[in-house]
């Protein structure tokens, strides 16, 4: 079997080895020193050796759409040209680049966002269809503003070109693949659930097919990536959304997931991502303790009552954040057994996240090791994502010989410290004390050159 120090290929493009770094929220905006923080947040990832680097969700459209504040834009060539410096640094030290390409949907911040909301009284944010009961009953309560403007037909189509306007520029930019961020709550998700997709056109549901709708879309959205950046490897997330509530009865099922990926590997896509997930935003994506010292720090009180509208709603969240820690809590490769059925069913290479820390992990993922599971290898590539966080350098010490040893494992401690401040548009990085000091001590050591 191959393992992580082995190459593969997506899509024609040839990736060192099998470890990558999951999309995260660099929070780099897109003005003035945008291009310097994303090479500040990724060179160093692919200096230390990883073969595959994904830069995070990157929104398609010129206004909404954003999840959180200061997140990147990649709808203007103009600026999307000056990120050659990024994919020629990645490229200086032999990794592969990919962008995620996103859009949010009734995820925005334009939903939950007090400050935006304020700032942006008359935007309107694009939704799948109605929104669902669940949402509508927090919009009578004041938690969420729901102005949702249902797409057309035509927009839809639209909104499948500006997906594709935006893997041309990618493209010409020097990035090696295109990445949708087909879950985590995002329009791509929205159309697939349905819970959220109830449209009676080409791009809605089917009898027995509650995912026909969200197919649809990927199709349209793979014909316009083709016409715009030609033959650049295509992967997608694959949303299983197993992790929602038990009142939500209108969800994608394990086989609702599998099915997903086969019908879009058949369409062309080059690599599928399977993802276990809620049909809301909550900890189901970021698995771990409950980020005590994130919620009270000091410098971040007013950052949190400005997006969620005054101290009180503030503590809400918070209790709510409390309650959720206490259903997902760690968990070692969540997605692996999806991933798996997944892989069991499709010709592409399968990508394997969530929760994984150990080298040892990595291989047996893989269908390395002794200890390996008896059903087989769950993906053909390992990613991790927060740990990166915490080690920007994680690769030199997951990846060649000083790696063999399978106890190699990441600093971060799944806390979430790093996840909580980003509501506020703080960029993503480790904030406890001690995995930051354990890095120092091992930056001094020359643990990472």
């Amino acid at each position: 079997m191959p393992t992580l120090d082995d190459p593969v290929s997506i899509g024609g493009v040839a990736v060192p080895n099998r470890l990558y770094r999951a999309p995260l929220l660099e929070c780099a905006g897109t003005g003035e020193g945008a291009v310097d923080t994303l090479v500040a947040e990724l060179e160093p990832t692919a200096e230390s050796g990883v073969g595959l680097v994904f830069q995070g969700a990157s929104i398609v459209t010129p206004e909404g759409g954003c999840a959180a504040p200061n997140m990147t834009r990649v709808h203007d060539p103009e600026f999307v040209s000056q990120l050659s410096r990024l994919t020629g640094a990645v490229h200086d030290h032999g990794g592969r680049i990919f962008v995620q390409l996103a859009q949010g949907g009734l995820r925005s911040q334009a939903v939950w966002h007090a400050g935006y909301r304020e700032r942006h009284p008359d935007h309107r944010e694009l939704a799948v269809s109605r929104p669902p009961w669940q949402l509508r009953a927090l919009d009578r309560l004041g938690i969420v503003d729901l102005a949702p403007d249902v797409m057309s037909t035509e927009r839809v189509y639209e909104l499948a070109a500006e997906f594709g306007r935006a893997a041309g520029y990618a493209a010409d930019a020097g990035y090696d693949g295109i990445h949708l961020s087909g879950a985590n709550m995002g329009i791509i998700q929205q159309f697939l659930s349905p819970l959220y997709n109830r449209r009676d056109d080409e791009f809605g549901p089917r009898e027995g097919r509650p995912y026909a709708g969200g197919v649809r879309f990927l199709e349209a959205v793979h014909d316009a990536v083709r016409e715009h950046a030609g033959d650049i490897p295509l992967v997608t997330k694959v949303p299983a959304e197993t992790a929602a509530p038990r009142f939500v009865r209108r969800r994608l099922s394990t086989s609702d997931a599998v099915e997903t990926a086969e019908r879009v590997v058949e369409y062309g896509y080059d690599a599928v991502v399977p993802v276990v997930v809620s049909t809301f935003w909550d900890m189901s994506v970021v698995r771990g303790v409950y980020p005590e010292r994130a919620w009270a720090a000091a410098d971040m009180q007013s950052g949190y009552e400005a997006a969620f509208g005054g101290p009180v709603r503030a503590r809400v969240v918070r209790a709510l954040n409390r309650l959720q820690s206490r259903r997902f809590g760690r968990e070692t490769a969540w997605n692996a057994d999806l991933c798996r059925a997944v892989r069991d069913r499709v010709d592409v290479p399968v990508l394997c996240e969530g929760g994984i820390r150990e080298r040892g992990t990595c291989d047996s993922l893989l269908g390395v090791g002794g200890d390996a599971d008896a059903d087989g290898p769950a993906c053909d590539l390992v990613g991790l994502g927060r740990p990166f966080y915490a080690e920007p350098r994680l690769g030199a010490r997951l990846l060649g010989d000083r790696a063999r040893d399978r106890d190699a494992r990441a600093l971060c401690a799944s806390c979430n410290n790093c996840t909580v401040p980003q509501v506020t548009g703080a960029p993503g990085r480790c904030r406890t004390p001690s995995v930051v000091r354990e890095r120092a001590r091992r930056e001094r050591n020359g643990i990472y050159d």
